[in-house]
């Protein structure tokens, strides 16, 4: 008997009719379109309110929505370097109250004998400064003071100290700990007898808690999530978020990101704590070697829009490009040593490639050991995850299109069985899973005893590795 759904049998009337069925239309497997969404702080400038997701479409949208020089102004304007048709959503936060401002200050040292250019970085932006011969102190601090405001998307606002006029002091536009990711830095061209005293932004405290913005959002489906802030609270609420979506019952996967630029024992430290397979911590060691800085929320931005733009969830992400993020200087770069240290201890960790570009290593998670404490590879890769998800989206979208308002007969199960089945087959194609015919015997779809109506389905799920190593040996032959 062939189901109609819109043509009764208890008709009466003669005719010809005509329905149209769609359930077969889809025999392809699902787009794997990402969405990336960042989570930020927010000035009071900004039109959008606190806690409401927004889309983003370039960089002016962010300085109007989010406030100019604001965390999410900030790495929207990275996130869209590093992709410019990123899917980009973002959600502000108002500083936590009771938090306070990071803060550093360069003094200038003068007479300038000679004139020429002096160069201020305020993290990886560049603030030019003319100089002219004969320059006291006072002027050269008052000439950087006059150029900051041709460069408004910055995250610090600028003032001469009150107490001393070669003084210019810096505030972090956002309150807490943001704020001590930015890095002030100089050059000069050209400019002799100019010094220049810096002191590096410290003291921003309390940052506001995610859980209320990603609740915000917890019914929406992002698939990379970025977070601006790298504490242990932070990140392990972006954890439970995203475990929590990913579940089974919600199925709106996704993966959270933090980055990290400070000491590498950091990084590992914090990654151990969060132990997730959906969490990754993307590690470019800067110090006061490299002048020129990325924010860290700003790496981590630029990654995010860089993976979104891989539609391939099983494709390995060693060596791919962040644009727009400048290199770390070469006392700055991760040894191998470290570099395994980092992979072995769920860390991501970048390096610095030919041209000075700036790439990733390894894309790995950060959970290394399983709830025994054994250590445990299997969700090691970003990409294993990611293609898990793939594959349950794939399934539950055919399944759902297939069998809408169907019934359990004695042929269901099987019917079921082969659209799983040739799921896995155009999965293999796709390279994304390897091995079907290995393990079809292993494809069981049975009525459960307990539950009237429902079918269990055990799929086995042979996710194609990435090539990662290539070992050679070379047999001498004389």
């Amino acid at each position: 008997m062939i189901p109609m759904s819109n043509i009764p049998s208890s008709i009466r009337k003669p005719g010809v009719y005509g329905e149209f069925n769609t359930s077969m239309a889809m025999q392809g497997l699902p787009a794997n379109q990402q969405k990336l969404l960042l989570v930020g702080q927010r000035l009071a400038t900004g039109a959008v309110p606190a806690n409401v997701p927004t889309q983003i479409l370039s960089g002016e949208d962010a300085a109007l929505f989010f406030g100019r020089g604001s965390v999410i102004h900030r790495m929207a304007n990275a996130a869209l370097f590093a992709n410019r048709y990123a899917q980009l959503y973002a959600i502000g936060m108002d500083d936590a109250a009771g938090s306070s401002s990071a803060a550093g200050s360069v003094k200038a040292g003068g007479p300038a004998t000679s004139s020429g250019l002096l160069s201020i970085f305020v993290g990886m932006d560049q603030v030019n400064v003319g100089i002219a011969s004969g320059d006291s102190a006072n002027a050269i601090a008052t000439n950087i003071l006059a150029a900051m405001p041709s460069y408004p998307h910055l995250p610090v606002a600028a003032a001469i100290d009150a107490a001393d006029a070669t003084k210019v002091n810096f505030t972090a536009k956002n309150k807490g700990t943001v704020g001590n990711q930015v890095n002030l830095g100089y050059a000069q061209t050209f400019a002799a007898g100019v010094t220049l005293t810096v002191v590096q932004m410290t003291g921003g405290a309390g940052d506001p808690n995610l859980a209320t913005a990603l609740a915000n959002v917890f019914a929406a489906q992002f698939q990379i999530i970025a977070v601006a802030t790298n504490d242990s609270a932070s990140i392990t609420a972006l954890n439970t978020h995203v475990t929590n979506v990913s579940s089974a019952l919600e199925r709106r996967p996704g993966i959270g990101l933090f980055g990290m630029t400070g000491s590498l024992a950091s990084a590992t430290t914090l990654s151990g704590q969060i132990n997730s397979g959906r969490i990754q911590n993307k590690y470019l060691r800067y110090t006061g070697a490299t002048v020129c800085q990325a924010m860290a929320m700003e790496i981590v931005a630029g990654y995010g829009a860089t993976k979104a733009s891989i539609e391939d969830p099983s494709q390995p992400l060693d060596n791919v490009v962040i644009p727009g993020i400048p290199p770390s200087a070469v006392p700055d770069r991760l040894s191998r040593v470290e570099q395994e240290t980092c992979l072995a201890n769920g860390v991501s960790p970048l390096e610095v490639g030919p041209g000075n570009i700036v790439k990733v290593v390894r894309a790995t998670t950060t959970y290394t050991l399983n709830p025994a404490g054994v250590p445990d590879p299997a969700l090691l890769d970003v990409t294993t995850i990611c293609t898990l998800d793939f594959v349950r989206d794939a399934m539950t979208q055919r399944i759902a299109l297939r069998f809408a308002g169907a019934k359990i007969s004695a042929k269901t199960p099987d019917r079921v069985r082969d659209q799983i089945l040739d799921v896995l087959l155009q999965l293999e194609r796709l390279e994304m899973v390897v091995g079907v015919a290995q393990y079809e015997k292993d494809v069981v779809v049975e009525k459960n005893i307990q539950a009237v109506g429902r079918l269990d389905c055990k799929i086995p799920t042979p996710v194609i590795p990435g090539l990662h190593i290539v070992a050679m040996r070379f047999d001498l032959i004389l």
